[in-house]
């Protein structure tokens, strides 16, 4: 039996986001496999980009990207001399950036809305369906759902 589709945000930096978009990849939680493997074929990955670049303190807030995932290979990518993170292969579908803050009330995956940062600080995590199409509606010109 097939399983249903899930629906994960990954949280990177804008400028990293935008890199994975112009590859077709996702790399989660500075490379680590685990959160890779727990997404299958199919799955849709909503990226958030809490700061602008890594290590610099400029906020971003904003949904970065929409994508699907294409197939079932995690492979690893030798970057520099000590980082070979682990990837998946990405459909990034056309959409605009958007703000966080005007959807948090609504989003299942904040529950505390006066610290709604918090699930963020993980990297990873899956979210409902509703949050998904809330999310990806805004920032889609078609529902790719």
């Amino acid at each position: 039996m097939e399983r249903e589709r899930k629906y994960w945000i990954i949280v990177a930096s804008k400028d990293h986001v935008k890199a994975g978009i112009a590859e077709g990849i996702a790399q989660a939680c500075h490379g680590k496999v685990a959160p890779l493997k727990r997404m299958k074929k199919g799955d849709c990955i909503i990226y958030y980009s809490g700061k602008q670049t890594l290590g610099n303190p400029d906020k971003c807030q904003e949904f970065t990207a929409v994508g699907k995932v294409l197939d079932d290979e995690i492979y690893q990518f030798q970057v520099s001399g000590d980082f070979c993170p682990s990837r998946r292969n990405i459909e990034f579908l056309p959409c605009k950036d958007i703000s966080i803050l005007p959807l948090i009330d609504d989003l299942d995956c904040i529950q505390n809305k006066k610290s709604w940062g918090y699930p963020f600080r993980f990297g990873f995590f899956e979210i409902n369906k509703h949050d998904f199409e809330l999310i990806s509606s805004q920032m889609l010109q078609y529902d790719y759902a």
